[in-house]
């Protein structure tokens, strides 16, 4: 088994947990690319698992069961770990009990509320936490009302510093541009919680009791994914399905331990001595 570039590859084959992130590398909006059942069944016949890390806080884990199903893929919740759980995991241990006014859609608000965080969409002086979410239903209104609660002596965190997230059409601006907007607009600039923060990767390691020798993350982001395992400790495959190009990888001082061409290829370096 070799890679894009012909690097040995065989170590793949000894993995038996796959972090994989979604928009760019199993699917496209709501195309899934080639492959990405074939690898899903490969995984899970060698004994292994696999959980999606997504640092897409538009929506919440149920809608992204529903959405992977209406694809073929058979997922439950079990099977996600999303910056939205994360965020609220860093709610809980770092700001217990205080109230976040949230920027972002109203599954996100959702998910927070489910896990106990005090969540408010409007401007509000109890407020003493301001998180911004990648938001796929913003309004001028939104954006007036967080810039109002950024003119106050809060904390400011962000789900994910992803600049575009990838659509049908090429791209549309993620949290991380959203932010860019708002620190134009106040000076303030965000904690980010997800990828490449290794908290997302910390968590599912020890829920699963998995080893960082037997897991690898599949991505096409060197800023986050690639980036995620390195400061994890975990090995990486840049998949060339999404953001990230070869001449990206040249020029990038955040390096894969593998490439390839899509989880496809995966798949059949995986499987070709079978």
């Amino acid at each position: 088994m070799v890679d894009y570039t012909g690097k040995n590859a065989e170590g793949l084959k000894e993995k038996t947990l796959y972090l994989l992130d979604m928009d760019g590398t199993i699917y496209n909006e709501n195309e899934i690319f080639e492959g990405t059942l074939d690898l899903l069944r490969e995984i899970e016949e060698r004994g292994g698992q696999y959980v999606f890390i997504t640092n897409n806080s538009s929506k919440s884990v149920e809608d992204y069961i529903e959405k992977v199903r209406a694809m073929g893929i058979q997922a439950s919740y079990e099977n996600f770990y999303t910056s939205s759980q994360a965020t609220a995991m860093y709610l809980q241990e770092n700001y217990a009990n205080q109230r976040v006014y949230c920027m972002g859609t109203r599954s996100l608000v959702e998910e927070l509320r489910r896990a106990g965080i005090s969540v408010v969409t409007e401007v509000d002086d109890r407020a003493t936490v301001v998180l911004l979410g990648f938001d796929t239903e913003n309004t001028s209104e939104k954006i007036r009302n967080t810039c109002i609660m950024l003119g106050r002596d809060v904390a400011y965190l962000a789900t994910n510093p992803d600049l575009v997230c990838p659509v049908s059409f090429g791209y549309i601006p993620d949290c991380g541009s959203m932010s860019i907007m708002l620190k134009n607009a106040t000076g303030k600039e965000p904690f980010f919680i997800g990828k490449p923060e290794p908290i997302m990767v910390d968590c599912v390691l020890k829920k699963l009791n998995k080893t960082k020798a037997e897991t690898v993350i599949v991505g096409d982001r060197l800023y986050t994914d690639i980036k995620t395992g390195e400061r994890a400790g975990v090995d990486t495959i840049c998949v060339l399905s999404g953001e990230a190009s070869l001449s990206d990888i040249r020029e990038s001082e955040v390096k894969p331990d593998y490439i390839f061409a899509s989880v496809k290829e995966v798949y059949e370096g995986l499987t070709e001595d079978n």
